[in-house]
Order: C-alpha cells, then sequence, then structure tokens
C-alpha cells in the first residue's frame, strides 16, 4: 500500500531510525541495518561533511574551515558548520552506516558503495545566474541544487549500471536526504537588501527547484527521500543583529525570534509540503517524508533551559 506524504519532526525521525536499526542490527553484517543499505545527501553547510573544505579555492575557505570548528567532537576541522556532528552524521550512525564521505566530483570510483555527501556550504537551490538575474549574488561559490544532482547521476554511474534495474534496486534500497536547501538562496536575498515582495516571489521557484531533483532522484529510482524545510531564520543572530527592530511586536515573546522572518520561513515550508504531497501522488509506490526542521528548532528556542543553560532575557 502506498504511503502518504508525511511530516517528521527531527528528534522523531532520529529515535524511528534508532528503533528500526537497533531492531535489528544484530542479524546485519556488523550491526548494520538491513533497512537502508546506503545514505546520499545534498544540500548547504547544514549538511556538508566536508566539501567546502574540498571545492573552496584557496585564500576562500569559509569559517567552518577553520578552528574551533570540529575542535571537540573530531579534534580537527572537516568543513562541518558545527563543532560536532551534523543531524546527517546522527541518521548514518543509527542506521548502521558509516560518516558520510564528501563527494567533490570529477571523482569516477567504486569506494562510495555505502553513500555519499554532495551537500555544500553556501549552495543555493536555484541557479547562480537565475539568481544573479533578480539581483542575488552567491559570492561564495556557484554551486547550485543541480549542480548536486549532476554528480549525484556521475557517481551512480560508477557503482551500477544506470538507469538499470540494478541501479534502481540499490537506490530501492538507499536513504536520501534532500536539504535543508534554498535557505541560502533567502539569506543571500535578505542580506543584500533585496525587496521583500521580490524574495517572497522566488519562493515558489525554490520549491519547484526542489521538486524537480525529487522528481529525478525518482526516476532514477530512489524510494525513501526525507527532505526537511527551512529553519526558523528569524532566531538566528544574524538577522536578529540586521534587522534589529525596536518595537516589541516583532519579536515572539516566548522565544525573541524576529517574528515576521519566521512567518517567512514558514510560508516556505508550506509550499514544500504542497509539492511534496503533489510528487507523493505522482509517485504513489515512494516513501516521500517531509522533515520539520522548523518545529525541533523551535522547541530549542522556546524552551532552551530543557536543552541546556538558559541564557535568553526577555525583551
Amino acid at each position: 500500500m502506498a504511503m502518504a506524504a508525511s511530516t517528521l519532526p527531527v528528534l522523531l525521525l532520529l529515535l524511528l531510525l534508532f528503533s528500526l536499526s537497533s531492531a535489528a542490527a544484530a542479524a546485519s553484517p556488523a550491526g548494520r541495518s538491513p533497512c537502508f543499505t546506503s545514505l546520499f545527501s545534498f544540500g548547504d553547510s547544514i549538511t556538508d561533511t566536508g566539501n567546502q573544505l574540498l571545492l573552496a579555492p584557496d585564500g576562500v575557505l569559509g569559517h567552518c574551515c577553520f578552528p574551533p570548528y570540529g575542535e571537540t567532537y573530531f579534534g580537527r576541522q572537516t568543513g562541518r558548520c558545527s563543532d560536532g556532528r551534523l543531524i546527517v552524521d546522527f541518521i548514518a550512525e543509527q542506521l548502521g552506516l558509516p560518516l558520510l564521505t564528501p563527494y567533490p566530483g570529477k571523482l569516477h570510483s567504486n569506494d562510495f558503495p555505502l553513500g555519499a555527501n554532495f551537500a555544500e556550504g553556501g549552495a543555493t537551490a536555484l541557479d547562480f545566474h537565475f539568481l544573479a538575474e533578480k539581483g542575488i549574488y552567491n559570492t561564495h561559490t556557484n554551486l547550485s541544487l543541480q549542480v548536486e544532482i549532476d554528480r549525484f547521476k556521475e557517481l551512480l554511474a560508477t557503482i551500477c549500471s544506470s538507469p538499470s534495474a540494478e541501479c534502481k534496486d540499490y537506490l530501492s534500497k538507499s536513504l536520501i536526504l534532500l536539504g535543508e536547501i534554498g535557505g541560502i538562496d533567502y539569506n543571500r536575498a535578505f542580506f543584500e537588501d533585496v525587496a521583500a515582495d521580490e524574495i517572497i516571489a522566488i519562493v515558489p521557484y525554490v520549491v519547484a527547484e526542489i521538486g524537480k531533483s525529487i522528481k529525478q532522484l525518482v526516476e532514477l529510482g530512489a524510494v525513501t527521500i526525507l527532505i526537511p524545510g527551512n529553519l526558523p531564520i528569524g532566531c538566528w543572530p544574524g538577522y536578529l543583529t540586521k534587522f534589529w527592530s525596536p518595537n516589541k511586536e516583532d519579536y515572539d515573546p516566548l522565544s525573541g525570534c524576529l517574528v515576521w522572518y519566521n512567518n517567512f520561513a514558514q510560508h516556505h515550508n508550506i509550499l514544500l509540503q504542497q509539492e511534496i504531497a503533489r510528487l507523493q501522488k505522482l509517485y504513489p509506490h515512494t516513501n516521500l517524508m517531509y522533515g520539520d526542521y522548523y518545529g525541533s528548532a523551535t522547541r530549542f528556542h522556546r524552551h532552551p533551559e530543557k536543552f541546556g543553560t538558559f541564557f535568553f532575557e526577555s525583551r
């Protein structure tokens, strides 16, 4: 029976993966879960496990490529925009898979049978030229989601004879993490002071690009795809600093976050969920899941005392 498009909070997803992998680990080689035999991920810095470090031109490495990033858990900088592991790392661990190796492109090898990471910090959903026509310039990288998908196709051809029954069987046992992606498109636009109505107008294009990537992956043979939404950007320090307001009404009293920018992120998420639901009907044999990064992050912002030291002071 076909599964309807579902919404999974990130913490619930991790618990689900943990229960699935734990239940069958003893019966699997090296404790690996039989649910998924490989993991592939796409996106930006939220998912990047090292492509930024490998792909950036000399002299323009992002801040995540330097200490103290990676200092505590890995003991060195890995290109992750975190001092520890990322969501994709925890997913891999719960599936009994190794942490994903970055795939910077132009590599043709069979060293990635258990998966690879195509995400790069600064990557956008939309093409560099499309954004430039809208007055949005990404000075960090010209990598877009379609480039990541093309690199995936390149790698897939070295793993199996694409597009063959062998490839479809291989991908039917793979978990695909598609995103988060699109956040950089919006960040660049907001911080370059593009008019709000013009930024709102590109949201359907961003969502359509994500939908196009889902279709390409499904047509290659992917069955299970997790598509995370945007985060509550109104809670990020950069937004809180640049768009500071003297009006208390502009802030969520429970979190101190900027309401308008969080509503914008939710607008993106609503359109994305509608697109996922549309594609689920088009491809009823697939499991297309929406990852609620927004809801999970909001719990941290509104109840920080439940997750560590409480620093927030109400305005």
